[in-house]
C-alpha cells in the first residue's frame, strides 16, 4: 500500500463527511468523524545471524554498533510511542537449515516501553544462525496487531534472505494487499548490491524507504528518524475500497483517505458528490512495488456522469522514484451549478456527482507477476470554494470599444506632446 509514501507523497487536511442526500458515501473515519486516538506502533527487526559478527563498522561488530544504536534510540523514545523488538538468526546454533529458518522471536512486546529490560535484552544478544527475513516480517506484522492506527516495521539487517520461501518481497507485497496501513523502513549494513536490491523491494512494496547505514552515527540517527516519523504520518488506517470499471455503480466516497489495488494499464474509478460553492480536490498515489518499464505514468481525471471531462491532473512530483501521484481541484462556475443542481424538499441545492478516474499506463517488466495490482492511494476532500478574485470589469460590445477608442487617442496625445517637446529640448541643446 501506499504510505502514501511516502510520499512522496502531502494530504490535505480532512473534513468531516457532508450530509447528502440519496445513498451515503463511504467514510474513511470511525462513526463520530474523527479519527480513533491510538498512539503510534513500532516494531525494529533486528537480524542477529551469524554475519553480524563482522567487524566492518568503524572497527566494530555489526551486532555492537546495532545493540549501541537501540541503546540509544530506547532512551529517546517518545513516551507516547508504543514499541517492539523482535529477533531473527538469535538462537539457533545448529546446522539444521530447515529448523534454523525457524529462528525468530519476540524478545519486547509492542506496547509502552520497559526502558531497562528492552535494553538488557538487547545487550544479551549474540550473532548465531540463518537469516528467515520473510518469516520475521510475517510475524512482526502479526506482533503490531490490528486498529485504525499506522504501524511501522523497521527491519535492520546485513544479509539477504537465506531461508526463501517466503521470499521476503513477496511477503511485503502480501502484507501490503491486505489494505493495512502498514510501512516497512528497511536499514542496510553491508554494501551489498543484492541485500541493496532487495531492502529497496521490501520498502518499496509498503511504502517505506531505504537507507544504507556505514557508521554508528548513521545507524542510530535514521532509526530515530524512522521511529519519530511514526507519530507524523497517517493517525487512522485508510479506508479499504473498489473502485469501478465505470462511473456507474463506482462506490460513493466522502472526504477521507482510500487504500485500493489497480492492475496494470487500468483504469478505476470513484464518484464524489459536490455541492454548488464546493470545491473538490483529490489526489492518488501509486506505489511502485515491482520492476516496470521505464516509461509509465498516472492520470487521475474529474469527469461528469456522462463521460465530459472536467479537470485533468497534474503531476505530483516528490522526489521518490517507488512512488507516483498527481493531483486535482475543481469547482462548478456559479452559473453551471444553478443551472444543473436541482433543490432539494429542503430548498438547498443537491449535490452533482463527479466522477474521478484513476488510470495508470504501467507495463510491467518480463517475469515480474501482475498480480496483485499495484497499490493505490486516493485522498479526497470537498472544501468550500475559494474562486479567483474579479478583475476589474472594462464592459462588453460598444462600452468596450468606445473605452479602447478613448483610451487610444489619450495615448496619442501624450505621445505626440512628449515628442514635440523633447525634440524641441534636444534642437536648443
Amino acid at each position: 500500500m501506499i504510505n502514501k509514501r511516502r510520499s512522496t507523497a502531502v494530504l490535505v487536511g480532512l473534513l468531516a463527511a457532508t450530509a447528502m442526500i440519496g445513498p451515503g458515501p463511504a467514510g474513511a473515519d470511525d462513526e463520530t468523524g474523527e479519527p480513533a486516538a491510538e498512539p503510534p506502533k513500532v516494531e525494529l527487526v533486528l537480524d542477529v545471524s551469524g554475519s553480524m559478527r563482522a567487524r566492518d563498522i568503524d572497527g566494530r561488530s555489526r551486532i555492537s554498533v546495532a545493540q549501541q544504536a537501540f541503546d540509544e534510540v530506547v532512551d529517546g523514545l517518545p513516551d507516547e510511542t508504543q514499541l517492539g523488538i523482535r529477533v531473527l538468526g538469535a538462537t539457533y546454533r545448529g546446522k539444521d537449515k530447515k529448523q534454523g529458518c525457524l529462528d525468530t522471536q519476540q524478545i519486547v512486546p509492542v506496547g509502552p516501553v520497559d526502558r531497562p529490560a528492552a535494553k538488557a535484552a538487547v545487550a544479551g544478544l549474540r550473532p548465531t544462525g540463518f537469516t528467515p527475513v520473510g518469516l520475521a516480517l510475517r510475524s512482526a506484522a502479526q506482533d503490531l496487531g490490528t486498529g485504525s492506527t499506522a504501524r511501522r516495521i523497521v527491519l535492520i539487517t546485513d544479509g539477504e534472505d537465506t531461508c526463501a520461501p517466503p521470499d521476503p518481497c513477496e511477503v511485503a507485497r502480501e502484507l501490503a494487499a491486505q489494505g493495512t496501513r502498514l510501512v516497512v523502513d528497511t536499514l542496510g549494513l553491508a554494501p551489498d548490491e543484492k541485500v541493496r536490491r532487495q531492502l529497496l523491494c521490501i520498502a518499496g512494496a509498503t511504502g517505506g524507504t531505504y537507507t544504507a547505514a556505514q557508521s554508528a552515527d548513521e545507524l542510530t540517527g535514521r532509526i530515530k528518524q524512522l521511529v519519530d516519523r511514526a507519530r507524523d504520518t497517517y493517525t487512522a488506517t485508510p479506508a479499504v475500497v473498489g473502485g469501478g470499471t465505470a462511473c456507474d455503480g463506482a462506490p460513493l466516497l466522502a472526504p477521507g483517505v482510500y487504500s485500493d489495488r489497480e492492475a496494470f494499464s487500468e483504469h478505476r474509478w470513484y464518484r464524489v458528490p459536490v455541492r454548488p460553492g464546493q470545491e473538490l480536490r483529490a489526489s492518488v498515489s501509486v506505489a511502485l512495488d515491482r520492476p516496470v518499464n521505464p516509461d509509465y505514468g498516472v492520470l487521475l481525471r474529474a469527469t461528469a456522469p456522462d463521460g465530459r471531462e472536467l479537470v485533468r491532473g497534474v503531476d505530483a512530483g516528490s522526489g521518490r522514484t517507488d512512488v507516483v501521484s498527481a493531483g486535482l481541484r475543481w469547482s462548478a462556475a456559479e452559473e453551471e451549478d444553478a443551472a444543473s443542481a436541482e433543490p432539494t424538499p429542503g430548498g438547498t441545492p443537491a449535490a452533482r456527482t463527479v466522477c474521478l478516474v484513476v488510470s495508470n499506463s504501467f507495463a510491467a517488466r518480463a517475469g515480474t507477476r501482475a498480480e496483485p495490482g499495484m497499490p493505490v492511494e486516493l485522498t479526497v476532500d470537498v472544501v468550500a470554494a475559494s474562486p479567483a478574485p474579479d478583475g476589474p470589469d472594462l464592459g462588453r460590445g460598444w462600452v468596450l470599444l468606445l473605452l479602447l477608442t478613448v483610451a487610444g487617442l489619450v495615448t496619442g496625445l501624450l505621445a505626440g506632446l512628449l515628442t514635440r517637446w523633447w525634440v524641441a529640448t534636444w534642437r536648443e541643446n
